[in-house]
């Protein structure tokens, strides 16, 4: 997680305030429009309610030990210093007395969603490696906990537990639905004090914090501390619609931004760990980059949006279906992508195996097409998303003088350059040698090294290519031009200016 980021698990704060300021009014004017809080009035009947769902959770995990008749390394000393038996007895001495294994402990929170078998639902950080896990309910009763499955990616972990006590549960509402300036109630155990109840309003929607691949988090001025990981927040109506999970802070210290993971994406990795004790997500087969007022332009887009794909996975299943690199991705089963984060989440939430429409940009135009839901973990456990591997063969083409164009200089690839920038062997195009300082291609971060391997959407391979296609697009006007870069198999789109 980025600077400043910290999962819950580490802190949680509340500043709620209402302070309601009225201009000078005349004795006539005796009517104020009443505040939201006044409306709302108290939240002590909903607490009441919701306070036995929400639980304790404490995790031990055992610290390392040493073997049997392992003893530590005695410092070095010169030969016959009398440093060196005074050491060799005390460690003789500490390996002879009985030292109990010791346990780190952490604490943090979960709530139940299902009465009857129990499970409950808290955040995988808070579990994870975990030797063994307590669940505590609001009377302080102990009950051990299973672990059903846990995601790393959203964060998300289902517990079970088995009692004859009996429990409550809560359930999941809509997240989808929460406005920003609604109020929501987070619970939990913060610092272990157990069953705190803070207030808050939705201050965001769809936060970016960079703590994984599909982050869409509800922010709030609720106040989240260490040990209210995987507590919930609640809507008016006693609801779930959010789990908290991290705060930015750049002390570690609550500053009344929180950040929870919304039930709308929670629920459905729980139903996922409930039915298979792990997730089972849909997969395109594609590495994508956000697309730019630059990219758009330079692609004909009226406005920037959807996902650019820089590159396929071989035999995937958006390779299968026709997807190529360069189209930007606006809709996937009927669901508009706005921006780039969106689509891996959509997509992740699409059945396995399930044949949907997906519509690309591509050369001025909206094209459709039928393409098959993969699954993402099966993909990854056949290594189908890591880089592929070099396939060998040598580039015999002839060292040329550098060509200067957009502020870079590039050549053909010749097997010194090959192996001087770590090319692969079957990469074709042409290779910056030198990128001019204060240039544009400077700015978008080219390097020496760089592979460019279309520039306008078409392939180069020699630098008359590349200068040639930017020749065209100065005549057409076009105020930038596209070029796909590869960096040591790492693909992605950039757009020059042709000013």
């Amino acid at each position: 997680m980025k600077a400043g980021v910290f999962p819950a698990a580490a802190a949680l704060l509340l500043a709620f305030s209402a302070v309601v300021a009225a201009p000078a009014v005349s004795a006539a004017q005796t009517t104020v429009a009443p505040s939201r809080a006044a409306a709302v009035g108290s939240f002590a009947d909903l607490a009441e309610k919701l306070l036995p769902a929400v639980v304790n959770i404490s995790t031990t995990q055992s610290a390392p030990q040493r073997q049997p008749g392992q003893r530590p390394e005695v410092p070095q000393f010169p030969p016959g210093s009398p440093f060196e038996d005074f050491f060799r007895d005390f460690f003789d001495r500490q390996q002879q007395q009985d030292q109990p294994q010791r346990k780190a402990t952490s604490l943090g929170s979960g709530f139940i969603i299902d009465a009857k078998n129990g499970y409950v639902v808290t955040n995988n950080h808070v579990v994870q490696d975990a030797d063994e896990i307590t669940v505590i309910l609001q009377d302080d009763t102990n009950i051990k906990a299973e672990l059903v499955g846990k995601d790393s990616k959203t964060d998300v972990a289902l517990l079970k537990i088995k009692t004859s006590h009996p429990l409550v549960a809560v359930p999941f509402g809509d997240s989808d639905a929460m406005r920003v300036g609604d109020w929501v109630l987070a619970i939990g155990n913060p610092f272990g004090l157990g069953g705190s109840v803070t207030a808050g309003i939705i201050s965001a929607r769809q936060r970016n914090i960079d703590a994984g691949p599909y982050d869409d988090f509800l922010q709030t001025d609720a106040s989240i501390n260490r040990g209210n990981s995987g507590g919930p927040m609640f809507n008016l109506n006693g609801e779930v619609i959010g789990i908290n999970t991290a705060i930015f802070s750049p002390s570690g210290g609550s500053v009344g931004i929180g950040f929870a993971i919304p039930s709308n994406l929670a629920k459905q990795v729980v139903a996922q760990l409930k039915e298979y004790g792990k997730t089972r997500r849909g997969w395109l087969g594609v590495r994508i980059q956000a697309v730019t007022p630059e990219i758009a332009e330079s692609l004909g887009m009226p406005a920037p949006k959807g996902a650019l794909v820089a590159s396929l996975t071989p035999d995937g299943p958006a390779a299968k279906a026709g997807v190529q690199a360069g189209d930007i991705v606006t809709k996937f089963d009927g669901k508009d992508i706005g921006e780039m984060r969106r689509l891996p989440r959509v997509v992740a939430e699409t059945g396995i195996d399930k044949a949907v429409p997906i519509e690309v940009w591509r050369k001025g135009k909206p094209v459709t097409l039928q393409v098959k839901v993969g699954e993402l973990e099966a993909a990854e456990e056949q290594g189908l998303l890591a880089a592929n591997e070099d396939k060998g063969g040598k580039d015999k083409a002839p060292a040329q003088k550098a060509t200067e164009s957009l502020g870079l200089k590039f050549t053909t690839i010749t097997p010194e350059l090959r192996q001087q920038y770590e090319i692969k062997p079957d990469m074709k195009g042409v290779v910056v040698t030198e990128v001019q300082a204060n240039s544009a291609a400077a700015e978008k971060g080219l390097k020496a090294g760089d592979v460019i391997i279309e520039v306008g959407q078409e392939e180069v391979r020699k630098p008359e290519d590349v200068t040639s296609r930017v020749q065209k697009a100065k005549e057409q006007s076009k105020k930038s031009i596209l070029l796909l870069v590869d960096r040591k198999g790492d693909l992605r789109f950039v757009a020059i200016p042709l000013s």
